[in-house]
């Protein structure tokens, strides 16, 4: 989902009145109230009015990146918490002014359109309390502040398992770990070779006066973020949105093999469906591609439809190869197994605030579970690249590693492991642990001993 940017009234089409703030902090409060209840920040937004959306979706990834710090703030202002519609919105505007100099409004006008909001809405019992909160936070902002500095949570914006984890982990990144995950995302283009070059879609775009980098072997990194449908070439096929760390995938598994020769290939759990379509892109396949959802498989045949690209699609649990399997080994098997998403933190900011620390574990479970389901249908000789966007050793590197310990048939490839996530003013070539303007990621290149 492609973040637009704050405005203090988005504007309607034609010459139809503004949309007042207020209208959309309501509608955003509703969306933290959601995700606060366990659902993702997604569906959510896409049950937003149309016209309302935009600024509202700017108003969440705000908040849900300040969200520590707000909720902070509020315990400060108020030991018990309001009703929760009124504690959403109140979080909410503390989320958007509690840093001086960055808040995406008028400070004071977003006091007043809070209230507004309050008066208005679920929260109206509640509107006084809302304004006495916000009016002492402006008045009292340094010492409030400089009294939730001495907590992690508000300083780093993540629950504190989280930055625990981080930091046993990944000692000596953590802290750029949790600073990029409260950046904006940017927006990187995944080249189609069978259409075009990275060198002609920057050509283009600059033709538009869009500023554009290459990253990667195949990639192209927007300096901002359009529409999709305003991106030359999209509409055709030429270029799809993928992050840098995710092109990664099917070079890596393709690698030293003659790819004008026919190779069967099965992508796991493909939806969307990006890199099925690259691994068609590159080699000469038969391309299986399973996802256990039959809406999301709608989802890959669209995306596939639109490069002018064929595979097979089909709604299925890889973890259940006696239901869907024929039999034929695979020459390569793409395994991008469920996971935490901890690495997409800067693309989907409420990740952080629904996943538990038990989650892991469970998680972890089903990889390893596909793990072993999977690699038996690999041919000796062939490959299967496992891959997360996800930054903890549960879920990447120890799963790695007692796979192999019980998989003597295994040899780990050069893989690139732990891509850590990191903020750049450059487009960087990507390499084993190197910090990019990227995704965090984690591969490892399994081969099958032959016979």
């Amino acid at each position: 989902m492609t973040e637009s940017p704050a405005q203090g009234q988005k504007m309607a089409p034609h010459n139809a009145a503004p949309i007042p703030l207020w209208r959309q902090l309501q509608a955003a409060a509703d969306v933290l109230l959601a995700i606060r209840g366990g659902a993702s920040a997604t569906p959510s937004l896409a049950a937003v009015n149309g016209l309302l959306r935009p600024g509202v979706q700017a108003i969440v990834f705000h908040t849900l990146r300040n969200l520590g710090r707000a909720e902070a703030l509020r315990l400060q202002l108020a030991r018990r918490a309001p009703p929760a519609p009124a504690d959403a919105l109140l979080c909410t505007a503390l989320a958007l002014v509690w840093l001086d100099g960055e808040a995406p409004y008028e400070i004071f006008t977003l006091v007043d359109q809070t209230v507004e909001a309050a008066q208005r809405g679920k929260a109206k019992a509640q509107a006084s309390f809302i304004n006495a909160c916000l009016r002492r936070f402006l008045r009292e902002r340094e010492a409030l502040v400089a009294a939730t500095n001495r907590d992690p949570v508000a300083l780093w914006n993540h629950p504190r398992w989280w930055i625990q984890r981080l930091k046993q982990e990944q000692p000596q990144q953590w802290q750029n770990i949790l600073q990029a995950n409260n950046t904006h995302a940017p927006m990187s283009l995944r080249v189609n070779a069978r259409k075009s070059t990275p060198a002609q879609v920057i050509s283009a775009l600059a033709a538009m006066n869009i500023a554009a980098t290459p990253v990667g072997a195949s990639g192209v990194l927007l300096a901002n973020p359009m529409p999709v449908q305003q991106i030359p070439g999209f509409a055709e096929g030429a270029v799809s949105v993928q992050d840098a760390a995710a092109q990664l995938a099917a070079p890596l598994l393709l690698q030293g093999w003659d790819l004008s020769q026919p190779l069967r290939i099965l992508d796991a759990c493909a939806a969307p469906g990006g890199k099925t379509a690259h691994l068609l892109e590159l080699a000469n396949a038969d391309v299986t591609a399973l996802d256990i959802d039959p809406l999301r498989c709608e989802r890959i045949g669209q995306n596939l439809q639109r490069q002018g690209l064929n595979a097979t699609v089909r709604a299925a649990d890889a973890n259940q190869p006696a239901s869907w399997w024929d039999g034929q080994l695979f020459d390569a098997i793409l395994l991008d197994a469920p996971c935490t998403a901890s690495g997409i933190v800067r693309r989907h900011p409420d990740v952080r605030w629904l996943r538990r620390e038990t989650d892991i574990a469970q998680l972890a479970a089903i990889q390893a579970s596909l793990l072993q389901q999977l690699w038996p249908l690999v041919r000796p000789g062939g490959r299967l690249l496992y891959c997360t966007c996800s930054l903890f050793h549960a879920e990447g590197r120890d799963q790695v590693e007692t796979f192999l310990a019980r998989h003597t048939d295994a040899l780990l490839q050069p893989s690139p492991g732990h891509l850590i996530p990191h903020t750049a003013t450059s487009a960087d070539t990507l390499a084993d642990n190197v910090l990019c303007d990227n995704d965090g990621f984690f591969y490892a290149l399994l081969e099958k001993r032959a016979a």
